[in-house]
């Protein structure tokens, strides 16, 4: 398939898509239903295609079988810039959406949905192949970022006057312990998925000992002082105080890191659900490393560090609340402060089980989720359209879809399930895609129109729950 260039295909986008019969298994009322599949992609998967046929025959409800049509390839219908290099290797290029830089967090979190179909399809295999090698290359040209250009050899049009050490390929540099953890995680999942490990070649132990030794320095505080990061902005969120350094911690095993996943700045240093995230992802590559590359020396440093972590998080991870009791806090600084909240974007606490492998029964999880679900949790609001977590990115009363998303793909419960499609249907603008955030009183003020995150994250959703026989449950739902 030939792509648009990108800048004509935001534009058509934000315009309006034609309309495709793509997997239709029905009659759809043209005037309230739309498909909006740009009929030019970015990307082209005859596995992600079938996918796409085979769910959209098992959901009868008409307006859910359209938005999971339009979500689910979202990401490959319009963020992907997949080529070879001159050498044959694969090499992927994932934008956010309606941002011209790939996000490590983001492109990983974008492809991870089609992972599981990667055997069926050798192009999607080397497409994702592509995406694992460019983070790798990312992360070894600078291990504190978090965005980064499309071309190594680029300076940053839109930060370069950023207060820290930005590096040609760099975009964006907010160190967020995340943005290292969801590459190596999408490494993971892809030799699970396909069992090629010529993904990781030279690259790896080069990549590793960066972020490891990144890792370290950050648990052990002697990197305190030499990550900085300040700008010129009106959003507190977005610059660091002590001039670059943000507020201090005390080395106890946690990782410090100086932004979210929402790219907002750390009130305080140790980011809770982002140490769990690591733990997770530092056991993985342990026993990759050992089974795979039989490399005992970079698999203790991984060992090492996830267990430093979980001492801390013995320590100084929960807190108790009044209402709740013993839950998770969500950002500490190991001398006695805690920040108790949620923010929408993974990963979250409301996220562990989806991204850190907590399970869902687990008792403190399961306290802590009723805590971000309430409105004791400040970034949780509720309204005439709506109710779900936000966070201080687009501010307050704004809802994330993202959050609704990931309470549907952690809950136990169908009828918490349930409410969670309707609501998602109920508050897309009429739109059939998901976006950033939305007024919890009106969901026709929506923040972005095209936030391919969420929509595959969506799509990830509906296919989970058939995965799990959930069909009448879907099946059930009520109209829009």
């Amino acid at each position: 398939m030939t792509s648009l260039p990108r800048h004509i295909l935001i534009t058509v986008l934000l315009a309006g898509c034609p309309l495709t019969d793509m997997a239709s298994t029905a009659p759809l009322p043209a005037d309230t239903l739309r498909a909006c599949r740009p009929t030019t992609r970015t990307f082209y998967s005859e596995a992600i295609e079938r996918a796409i046929a085979e769910a959209a025959a098992r959901i009868k409800h008409p307006y859910l079988r359209q938005m999971f049509i339009n979500c689910y390839p979202n990401t490959l219908d319009t963020t992907i810039d997949y080529r070879l290099l001159e050498d044959g290797d694969d090499d992927t290029f994932v934008i956010t959406g309606d941002i011209p830089a790939m996000w490590l967090r983001d492109a990983s979190a974008q492809v991870k949905p089609y992972m599981r179909f990667a055997r069926e399809d050798e192009h999607l295999r080397h497409m994702l192949r592509g995406v694992v090698r460019r983070a790798l290359r990312c992360l070894l040209i600078d291990p504190y970022a978090n965005a980064f250009c499309q071309s190594p050899d680029s300076m940053s049009w839109a930060w370069s006057k950023d207060y820290t050490k930005m590096l040609p390929g760099v975009y964006e540099r907010k160190y967020e312990l995340d943005s290292q953890c969801y590459p190596l995680l999408l490494l993971c999942d892809y030799i699970d998925a396909t069992t090629d490990v010529s993904v990781a070649d030279h690259l790896l132990a080069p990549t590793l000992d960066k972020v490891l030794t990144t890792m370290e320095q950050q648990a052990d505080g002697s990197g305190w002082r030499t990550y900085k990061f300040a700008r010129t902005t009106h959003a507190l969120h977005d610059t660091r105080s002590n001039y670059g350094l943000g507020h201090p911690g005390r080395p106890c095993g946690l990782i410090a890191s100086a932004f979210r996943p929402s790219d907002d700045s750390n009130v305080l240093p140790f980011n809770i659900p982002g140490n769990l995230m690591a733990v997770h992802t530092l056991k993985r590559m342990a026993s990759l490393l050992r089974t795979t590359w039989h490399d005992e020396a970079r698999a203790a440093r991984c060992q090492q560090l996830a267990e430093g972590i979980e001492r801390g998080l013995r320590e100084w991870g929960t807190v108790r609340h009044p209402e709740y009791g013993r839950i998770y806090a969500y950002e500490v600084d190991a001398r006695g402060s805690a920040l108790v909240m949620d923010d929408a974007n993974v990963p979250s606490l409301l996220s562990l089980p989806y991204i850190a492998g907590i399970d869902p029964k687990d008792k403190t999880y399961v306290r802590t989720r009723r805590f971000v679900l309430s409105e004791a949790n400040p970034y949780f609001f509720a309204g005439k359209a709506g109710e779900g977590v936000g966070g201080p990115h687009v501010g307050m009363d704004y809802v994330w879809p993202m959050s609704t998303i990931v309470q549907a793909l952690t809950s136990t419960d169908d009828s918490e399930i349930a409410e969670c499609l309707t609501r998602l249907m109920r508050t897309d603008a009429g739109t059939m895609f998901m976006h950033e955030a939305y007024h919890k009183d009106d969901d026709r003020k929506f923040t972005r129109h095209w936030f391919a995150w969420a929509n595959t994250l969506f799509g990830e959703l509906i296919l989970h729950l058939l995965d799990e026989g959930k069909d009448d449950l879907i099946n059930s739902l009520p109209e829009r």
